[in-house]
């Protein structure tokens, strides 16, 4: 499972919330999009674009051969660029400028600059990167925990070690329900969204790294 965590969130450097607010044109010949699918995601993008800011709480879910495993909570908080995740003992906090890794069991943190090479597992990151990096097919209806949802399938353009991702979102709230993502050497992982909120009033602090509360662990900046 640690390994799994280590992959899908320490081992990326991709920040969703940028991604939303500078989502680049699609290129059409390299790309497949189909219309009612894209309309789906832009609409739920726009509607997460258009708050102060947002709260997920969700389980994660890991696993091999396409099942789920294990489960653990997570909550994710995002605001404009800056965003909060945090899964089981591991916390990844991004500030507008840098990337900040917590891992309270190995008492360590690394620090490093999103760098473009890879995806972020989060609750809204394939709002975002779908736009140049995959295939898009809309699979009709399914459903998923008392929601019919909208099932929209993303196939990678280029090989990123991914198989395919499979997005479940409540069209009429403009909301995402489930996002499952199927790597090519057989794992899984799962983001099963519980509960959600918008424009909270938070703490200013919320996305700020402070090193003094972190004095006896293992600091590296990559």
């Amino acid at each position: 499972m640690k390994n799994i965590i280590s992959k899908v969130i320490l081992g990326s450097f991709v920040v969703s919330a940028v991604g939303m607010a500078n989502a680049q044109k699609i290129d059409a010949k390299a790309q497949k999009i189909d219309a009612k699918a894209k309309k789906i995601l832009d609409d739920i993008t726009a509607n997460y674009n258009s708050k102060k800011n947002s709260y997920f709480k969700f389980s994660f879910g890991s696993g091999l051969n396409g099942q789920v495993t294990k489960t653990e909570p997570g909550i994710y908080y995002v605001a404009g660029e800056k965003y909060k995740l945090k899964i089981m003992d591991t916390e990844q906090i991004f500030d507008g400028s840098k990337i900040y890794n917590i891992n309270a069991d190995d008492m360590e943190v690394t620090v490093a600059k999103p760098n473009g090479s890879g995806t972020m597992f989060s609750p809204i990151n394939y709002l975002t990167t779908y736009r140049n990096d995959y295939n898009v097919t809309y699979n009709g209806k399914k459903m998923i925990n008392g929601v019919n949802a909208d099932f929209i399938k993303l196939t990678p353009v280029k090989a990123n070690g991914i198989q395919f991702v499979y997005l479940f979102v409540d069209s009429a709230k403009k909301q995402m329900v489930k996002l499952e993502q199927h790597g090519n050497n057989k794992d899984v992982a799962v983001i099963a969204i519980k509960e959600y909120k918008e424009n909270q009033q938070l703490d200013p602090n919320m996305f700020v790294f402070d090193k003094n509360k972190f004095k006896n662990y293992v600091i590296t900046e990559l």
